[in-house]
């Protein structure tokens, strides 16, 4: 790619960034929007009025930037939680990072890479001089100038080590803090145990309480078997969207549709009152409902969540083999009782272990089918191969803006548009794959998305060859650091431009929330009433957390290959700094709070990117022709595995569990807590299953603001 292309890129991109930015400060105004751009704020006031209109509603204003940039971290931490904390501490850690390296890089590197001859460049024509000039592949081989590269590995390596170090050590340090402050949660307090044995002259629930009742008899508070749901909880979902619909139907606003004919489309057959067909099937429903509840008494799972009266008791119980048999008392923490993914437990453990299988198949089948889009987009970045696929085009392609957009554009915008379809999918599988948390269903996700972004991005367009060829090149290590340094530096244009495209463009979009704002909108023209039933979002972190910390990657590993991606990096980053920091306080709610898991992900992605950068290292500098470099690169790789392992020993232990120094201390500041007491009369009953709670509709829905479900206390 050309300088003039990227350029071209860039401006487009600038151009769309500014676009979001203005409209989004515009429609935030709007009442009618508040839906959409502040969700949580309708939700805690319960209402959105009009207000008059004024003609300050109809400009921009850059007001909301200070309102997502004054808020501390303790406001945040009090209104978002841990994770969104860990979430915006990605953003801040890439940025200390990227200042440093974007300081060296540009201030140093990049003249030396500009000075170069290896490439022979004309310089009087700097607008079509190729990308690669600002790279390392434009310094000349055997130059003693590579021994600044070198250094600059070495720097670059210590300072990500040590803000690695800086920010894992933070970040345990407030979950510790977080843990402290925070109320007595039911989760604290109970454990999953699966692996019940089973006895033909007990239920489950006998055998439970006297296992727990004789071997824990201090700390043992009570227990909740599970039983299997899964055609309640469909039934439910039914009755759910009929009583949403009768509601409508019921409103003044909408009550020329309650007749409609009951043949082929609402077209042909006889005209029937939905109002009372309706009513008449959220009855059947609401029978049947009743009828599984009913009939689930022996349905039981060999699982249960136990409860306990201290923390410091369910710890024992947890990291202690309960049984002598060890596949049999099986336990594990617990989640919270709104994060409990409970179709989970309506698969027996065959069902689970073939789906764990298929779901390894379909990422195979998955990650190979992605590579066709990668071919694509690689014909679009070599015009000479796209005219040889499409001859008729070659008129058009000769057209300099036409030419500059197809090579600088778009192949990074097709990319993230079948990247986009990624994160659902793999939502998908690791909901099937056997967790029983929905904050698990994501963090697995998280993991799986960031891997094929991984091989799909970064490793398909920096091969550049077919999936064979891809396999092959890993089946041969020693040919792997050669290999990567001949690819990686050739695609710097493309993800300079990946980088513009997928960052700015993506992150402005993210503030601008247009599939809501469309939905919202026909809400409104279609039901009156369509706020009643607002729902405020969760961050959707199994698809923001691995598009920000491939980010990370490309910068590591291009700091010192192309130094120019580093500026387009930092605006991606404080761009995303205020951006999400506005998401988190106005539009998104967590459904789930894992304590800062995250991070650990962060850390090992990181970790990953240094280890693929001393890994180019190694082979560029081998085909610079500096092999004494090359020797040298060696030690860093193990010094930053070493690095590692001290992080992995020093602070992970505290993301899986808490010590017994913070549970006990904990403990005994509950038993002063007179709270305590209602606290384990709820405990009795927070896991028990929704599907099982008694409900009841109403099936006129005279009352507009009469509650969907009502779920009498057990």
């Amino acid at each position: 790619m050309i300088l003039s292309a990227l350029l071209t890129s860039v401006g487009i991109n600038l151009g769309l960034c500014l676009l979001f930015f203005t409209l989004y400060s515009i429609l935030r105004k709007q009442p009618g929007n508040r839906i959409v751009y502040a969700p949580r704020l309708v939700e805690k006031e319960k209402k959105s009025q009009q207000a008059d209109f004024s003609l300050e509603r109809l400009l921009p204003s850059p007001g909301w930037v200070r309102q997502a940039w004054e808020p501390s971290e303790d406001e945040l931490l009090s209104t978002v939680g841990l994770d969104a904390v860990v979430f915006m501490h990605i953003f801040t850690f890439s940025l200390k990072v990227f200042i440093v390296a974007g300081i060296i890089g540009i201030t140093i590197l990049l003249p030396i890479n500009f000075l170069g001859n290896q490439l022979s460049y004309d310089f009087s024509d700097l607008p079509n001089k190729s990308l690669d000039s600002f790279s390392i592949s434009n310094v000349d081989d055997g130059s003693n100038r590579l021994w600044i590269h070198f250094c600059a590995a070495y720097v670059f390596t210590g300072v990500v080590c040590y803000f690695l170090y800086q920010e894992y050590s933070y970040i345990s340090s407030k979950r510790v803090s977080y843990f402290y402050s925070s109320k007595p949660q039911p989760h604290q307090f109970t454990l999953l145990v699966r692996g019940i044995p089973g006895s033909s002259r007990s239920s489950f629930s006998e055998v439970v309480e006297s296992f727990f009742k004789e071997y824990h008899p201090s700390t043992y508070l009570s227990h909740t078997v599970i039983r299997r749901t899964s055609k309640i909880q469909e039934l439910t979902k039914d009755a759910e969207k009929l009583y949403r619909r009768l509601a409508r139907l019921n409103s003044n606003d909408n009550s020329h549709k309650r007749f409609r004919r009951d043949g082929f489309l609402g077209i042909f057959g006889r005209k029937v009152d939905l109002l009372d067909h309706y009513g008449k099937r959220l009855e059947a429903l609401q029978d049947n409902v009743r009828m599984e509840q009913s009939s689930l008494a022996g349905k039981e799972v060999a699982a249960a969540f136990v409860s306990f009266n201290s923390r410091y008791g369910a710890a024992i119980a947890l990291h202690i083999q309960q049984g002598v048999n060890p596949t049999e008392w099986v336990t594990e923490q617990a989640p919270g009782p709104q994060d409990v993914h409970w179709p989970f437990f309506s698969s027996s453990f065959m069902k689970r272990w073939i789906c764990k299988l298929a779901v390894v198949v379909a990422c195979i089948a998955l990650t190979i089918l992605f590579l066709i889009p990668v071919v694509i987009v690689q014909g679009l970045t070599h015009l000479d191969q796209l005219e040889t696929w499409f001859p008729f085009l070659k008129g058009v392609l000769n057209l300099t803006f036409i030419s500059q957009v197809i090579t600088g554009y778009l192949p990074s915008l097709i990319l993230q548009l079948f990247l986009s379809f990624v994160p659902p999918i793999m939502i998908m599988f690791s909901s099937i794959q056997g967790h029983i948390s929905l904050s698990n269903i994501e963090k697995s996700a998280c993991s799986k998305v960031w891997w094929f972004t991984v091989w799909n991005i970064f490793f398909a367009n920096a091969l550049s060859g077919t999936a064979l060829y891809h396999v092959q090149v890993f089946l041969e290590p020693k040919k792997i650091p050669q290999v990567l340094a001949e690819g990686v530096p050739a695609q710097a244009s493309f993800f300079i431009a990946y980088v513009v495209t997928s960052g700015w463009t993506s992150i402005s979009s993210e503030l601008f929330r247009m599939f809501p704002l469309i939905c919202s909108f026909i809400s409104r023209l279609c039901c009156h009433n369509a706020s009643d039933d607002l729902e405020v979002p969760s961050i959707p972190y199994h698809s923001e957390i691995p598009r920000v910390i491939f980010s990370v990657l490309l910068g590591i590993t291009y700091f010192f290959l192309a130094p120019l991606i580093l500026p387009f990096l930092l605006v991606y980053y404080c761009l995303g700094y205020i951006i999400y920091r506005n998401q988190l306080l106005n539009v998104y709610a967590p459904k789930f709070e894992t304590g800062g898991k995250f991070w650990p992900i962060v850390h090992n992605s990181t970790i990953f990117s240094l280890l693929l950068m001393h890994v180019i290292a190694i082979g560029i500098f081998g085909l610079k022709k500096l092999p004494l470099a090359s020797s040298l690169v060696i030690p860093l790789p193990v010094l930053t595995l070493l690095f590692n392992e001290y992080c992995r020993k020093r602070f992970l232990p505290i993301f899986e569990a808490y010590p017994t120094e913070c549970l006990v201390k904990k403990d005994r500041e509950d038993q002063n807590d007179p709270t305590m007491a209602e606290f384990y009369e709820k405990l009795v009953t927070a896991y028990q299953d929704p599907a099982l709670m008694p409900v009841q509709y109403s099936g006129s829905s005279d009352e507009r603001t009469s509650p969907l479900l009502h779920a009498a206390n057990v």
